[in-house]
């Protein structure tokens, strides 16, 4: 054992320094995954493959190498797909992580959904993502921290199935007020409940969540403007304008749902709040 394992490191150095994939195929497949763990993890604990320069020659020469060694490594197949994705190359990105969903569906297939609904908007594909994770795990899964019930709110919400995003904010909102307390329920929730009850025109409900909204986090340029804009349809005026003068101070301030690559679904830039500002101040 001890034997093997300095022949594994040795190995793995000379890997690491390889400019380009070696022929494996004379090793035996057991101690070729147990390389590439290897690999993987030396370099994980070092790095981190959230910041190990995605897309750089040397990053994807390591995972060429541990996808050599292992080509059912399901962390490097996704990894090695990542700079695909945020390039806008989809069909090299979905080449590469429908690898890793056919070795690893439990984690990878949510974690498609999401990237189907914010990268590529296609609600279709990542609602039933999110409908096949229901089966191959027994318990709810959590792509990027939210519950596919949080995600599939977001995707029947574009796809402007508006009583089945409110059926799943429900089921979502729920369940993490009994875990957790309403407290600790996502911004998001309650601001896309609400979008979804204003764009089936229940006003009231809408202004219920985006009170919501408020309540808890206080500074939020999103729910200020939808209050704005029932506020205005409802004639209060003067309120109206106190309440868009604050989503734009929000905003500046940074208070807005956004994300670091994409344009959110119902995205609100500051020129819709100077638009509605101007539009209430010329209904004076």
């Amino acid at each position: 054992m001890e034997k093997l394992l300095k022949y594994c490191l040795s190995f793995l150095l000379l890997i690491s320094l390889s400019c380009k994939n070696e022929n494996f195929d004379e090793i035996p497949f057991e101690e070729r995954k147990l390389m590439a763990k290897q690999l993987w993890d030396s370099e994980k604990s070092k790095h981190g493959f959230n910041h190990f320069f995605q897309g750089t020659p040397k990053a994807m020469t390591l995972l060429d190498n541990i996808i050599a060694l292992d080509s059912t490594h399901a962390k490097a197949l996704r990894e090695i797909s990542v700079p695909f994705l945020k390039r806008g190359i989809p069909n090299e990105w979905k080449l590469r992580f429908d690898k890793a969903v056919a070795h690893d569906p439990a984690t990878w297939v949510p974690m498609r959904g999401y990237l189907y609904l914010s990268f590529y908007r296609d609600y279709e594909k990542a609602i039933a993502d999110f409908n096949a994770s229901d089966t191959i795990t027994p318990y709810l899964d959590y792509p990027q921290g939210h519950s596919v019930d949080f995600w599939r709110g977001i995707a029947y919400l574009g796809a402007k199935d508006f009583d089945n995003s409110i059926a799943y904010w429900d089921k979502h909102i729920t369940r993490e007020t009994e875990d957790s307390g309403e407290d600790w329920v996502e911004l998001e929730a309650f601001l896309y409940r609400g979008i979804a009850y204003y764009e089936s025109d229940n006003k009231e409900k809408a202004n219920e969540n985006f009170d919501k909204v408020i309540q808890y986090f206080t500074n939020s340029a999103d729910a200020k403007y939808y209050k704005a804009k029932l506020l205005c349809n409802e004639g209060d005026k003067k309120t109206a304008l106190n309440m868009i003068n604050d989503a734009i101070v929000d905003f500046n301030n940074g208070y807005f749902n956004s994300h670091n690559y994409v344009e959110v679904l119902k995205q609100i830039y500051l020129e819709d709040l100077e638009e509605l500002k101007s539009k209430i101040i010329a209904s004076n």
